[in-house]
Formats: structure tokens, C-alpha cells, sequence
């Protein structure tokens, strides 16, 4: 495709689909190039650097998140639906997750999630700096979730294109992996249930754990804002 029938937005579009099917490590001008049937010259003409690509397809995926509207949204429920989207947009991508720990991966679109976050908490109460935190506090709960399944991920697209067999060299690794947990008890307990995996979390671990970090999040808020009907702090004030 001559450079002049190319545009960003196509550019861009296309590097996500490499890079949701390649990972990080799968992503270069070449391939890129191909997909586009274009010269490799002609991608780096509209997107300058590979590094520049990687931010651009980054911060569009930041833009897949529905952020709620908090004139009819209560707080808790509007950081439960931008927490739960984040993690579903990193699980599509998680190429993305990857990125944050070797480019800046920042734009408009990451802009506009991350000021919608601040202005979640302060809804519920919280001051600008505590906003800050429990905005920052939420988001490493979610990317923390996301780094164990991006990193099979990352790691199975890595071995087959090193060797073309991940998957039995995944088995391998896991067989190892069940070796050394037998030897302790609890883990062997839990490798001894059916249908048991180990390292895989168990059903609705995120569900839990971000439940839990807002009801954490929402004591420290002064009690006329935090307390809620049914609560033992409820009981306890009537």
C-alpha cells in the first residue's frame, strides 16, 4: 500500500491486531509493514518510531473504557465498573501491561480515564491528595491482576516462536511447577481438588479482592459519607 493511502488511524489499528496476536516482542515495522501491505519506510513516514506506535496503539486501548457518569452513578459503584473495565481492557491487550514497564504509554485517552478515576473519589468524599491514592491504590490492585495471565501470555507467544511447541513446554514447566508445591502441604491440598491448577487464582479473586480495597477505601472516609445501612458502625451509632 503506497504511503499516501495510509493514515494513523488504519496504522495504528493494524500494529494493535499484531500486537494482540504476536505480544510485544512480535510487534516490528516489518511485519507491520506487511500486514499493511506497505513498505516498513512508509509506516515510520506517519508514525515516526516504533516506540511512538507502541504509545499510540496503548493509549487507544484506553479509550475502549466506558467511563460512568457521576450525575447518576454512585461512587462505589462507578469505581467498581471503571476498575472491572480496566482489567477486562488489559486482558484483551495484555501486550499493554508489558509496555508500562519499558515505554512511556501515556495520551489522551489514558488522560481521560485516569481524570474521570480522580473525580470518582472525589465524588465519595475524598480530598485531592487521597484522591490521588486511592485513585493510584485501585489501579495497582487491577494491573497487579493483570501482570500473572499477561505474563503466560507474553511467555507463551515467546516459546512458539522460539520453538513452535509452547504448549508442551508449557506442560513441562507446570509438571515441575506441581513437583515442588506437592512438597508443601496446603498447596498439595489444593493441587489434590479437582480441576485444580496451580498458580491459577480461584474463581472471582478479583471480584473479591476489589470489593475489599473500596470497603477499606470507604472507611477512612469520614463516617457521615462512609457508614452505610447494615453495617456493624451502624449498629453501633443507633
Amino acid at each position: 500500500m503506497p504511503r499516501d493511502t495510509l493514515n494513523r488511524d488504519q496504522i495504528v489499528k493494524t500494529a494493535t491486531d499484531l500486537l494482540d496476536a504476536e505480544g510485544l516482542d512480535g510487534l516490528n515495522m516489518r511485519a507491520l509493514g506487511k500486514r499493511l501491505g506497505s513498505a516498513a519506510t512508509a509506516v515510520y513516514w506517519h508514525v515516526g518510531s516504533k516506540e511512538n506506535l507502541i504509545a499510540l496503539a496503548g493509549d487507544q486501548a484506553w479509550n475502549e473504557i466506558t467511563l460512568p457518569d457521576l450525575a447518576t452513578t454512585d461512587w462505589r459503584t462507578a469505581a467498581t465498573q471503571m476498575a472491572t473495565e480496566l482489567h477486562a481492557m488489559l486482558t484483551r491487550h495484555p501486550w499493554l501491561v508489558q509496555a508500562f514497564g519499558s515505554f512511556v504509554v501515556f495520551g489522551p485517552g489514558k488522560a481521560r480515564h485516569d481524570d474521570r478515576s480522580l473525580a470518582v473519589f472525589e465524588a465519595a468524599g475524598f480530598t485531592e491528595a487521597q484522591a490521588d491514592q486511592a485513585a493510584a491504590s485501585v489501579f495497582t490492585f487491577v494491573l497487579g491482576n493483570a501482570l500473572g495471565p499477561a505474563a503466560a501470555d507474553s511467555l507463551a507467544k515467546r516459546l512458539s516462536r522460539d520453538s513452535g511447541n509452547a504448549e508442551e513446554l508449557m506442560r513441562a514447566s507446570m509438571a515441575k511447577a506441581h513437583e515442588i508445591a506437592a512438597q508443601y502441604p496446603r498447596l498439595r491440598a489444593r493441587l489434590e481438588t479437582a480441576s485444580a491448577e496451580y498458580a491459577a487464582a480461584p474463581a472471582e479473586t478479583f471480584e473479591f479482592g476489589l470489593a475489599a480495597l473500596l470497603d477499606g477505601l470507604e472507611a477512612r472516609l469520614a463516617p457521615s459519607t462512609s457508614v452505610r445501612p447494615g453495617t456493624s458502625a451502624a449498629r453501633e451509632e443507633s
